[in-house]
């Protein structure tokens, strides 16, 4: 066991549907991650909405990483996928991603789409690694706490 994983409490990484027992965790990890974090009681309404898929990926005991998805028909949206900003570039959102895209297709799921802000590399890199391409652009989409406004990419993949 690596000192990085004893530290996180020990473990694999795993992939689980989450609870409304991890919404403040997935609210701490949402607000490390974007520069407008989702609240404690935005994550329980998530968890508690029939078309919406929540996972946690837990390294041990320890909750690092979550995707939001939302459902309708046979298309579905991700919202967001976070990690502690302490796990990344280690391939555990690969792990993440690529896990609650094959429960979104065990729901029916034909077609799943994103928006990603278009300088994040690492996000993009992501997800055209998992299969994704490009089919838009929606300008001045994210606001920055500056006022700056920059562009989002839309982005699709078929899941069957």
């Amino acid at each position: 066991m690596s000192w990085f994983s004893a530290f996180l409490g020990g473990g694999t990484a795993s992939v689980e549907p989450a609870t409304l027992a991890d919404a403040q965790r997935l609210a701490q990890l949402h607000g490390a991650s974007f520069h407008r974090g989702w609240g404690e009681s935005e994550f329980e309404s998530m968890l508690g909405e029939t078309n919406t898929l929540v996972h946690r990926l837990r390294l041990g005991r320890k909750t690092v990483g979550f995707a939001v998805s939302r459902i309708g028909a046979d298309e579905a949206e991700i919202l967001s996928v976070a990690i502690d900003p302490r796990c990344r570039g280690q391939g555990l959102s690969r792990n993440l991603l690529l896990t609650h895209l094959g429960h979104l297709a065990g729901r029916g799921v034909r077609t799943i789409f994103l928006e990603v802000e278009e300088n994040n590399r690492a996000a993009l890199s992501l997800y055209k690694r998992a299969g994704f391409a490009v089919v838009g652009r929606r300008e001045r989409y994210y606001l920055e706490p500056n006022g700056e406004q920059l562009n989002a990419l839309l982005m699709r993949r078929d899941l069957s």
